[in-house]
């Protein structure tokens, strides 16, 4: 493994994860959303500085999606035990399920030579960054400037939630079309 600054945005965005929930129970939010969200800009960061430095690799090709659904995992079942609340409960295992299905179904399509049947499309990128803004918001659960960023967040989660399902319909669609 070689060791490049994509990579190392990568490993820093694991390493935030236990930030996160640390400063999330010492009761901070500001300080726990605050790093998730610079966690969740190292995802648009290391894949738009591998492409531009000629620095994509297989092993940054696949950290990359395992830091980023660890992040987004933690942070759902973060906001899950402190809401409490059954949509909530269904957004999160929606959006947890969809990344465990693709991520099985990207695997298999990779075994049997057809991965770029499954390549990350357009959507699936917009879903991640709805995530993580309803994330960061959520995370921070308080009125900013009179704006009541929990409510914001909830959108963004209902927003993030169906493009969670279009974007899987999309890719089984992709994966199971005939040639």
């Amino acid at each position: 493994m070689i060791l490049n600054l994509p990579i190392f945005l990568t490993i820093l965005r694991i390493a935030a994860i236990p930030l996160v929930v640390l400063f999330f129970y010492l009761q901070m939010p500001l300080t726990s959303s605050t790093i998730f969200g610079l966690a969740g800009l190292t995802d648009l960061a290391d894949g738009y500085l591998a492409r531009r430095y000629n620095q994509e690799s297989r092993f940054g090709a696949f950290l990359d999606p395992v830091a980023d659904k660890l992040l987004v995992a933690v942070a759902l079942l973060l906001v899950v035990e402190r809401e409490a609340n059954p949509w909530i409960t269904l957004a999160a295992i929606i959006i947890i399920s969809r990344e465990i299905i693709i991520s099985a179904l990207r695997e298999w399509m990779a075994e049997s030579g057809q991965r770029s049947k499954v390549a990350v499309a357009y959507i699936g990128k917009v879903k991640a960054v709805t995530q993580i803004f309803a994330l960061i918001f959520l995370l921070y659960n308080q009125d900013l400037w009179g704006l009541p960023l929990r409510e914001v967040g909830l959108v963004f989660l209902l927003v993030a939630t169906i493009l969670t399902v279009v974007s899987m319909l999309q890719y089984l669609r992709g994966a199971f079309a005939k040639n």
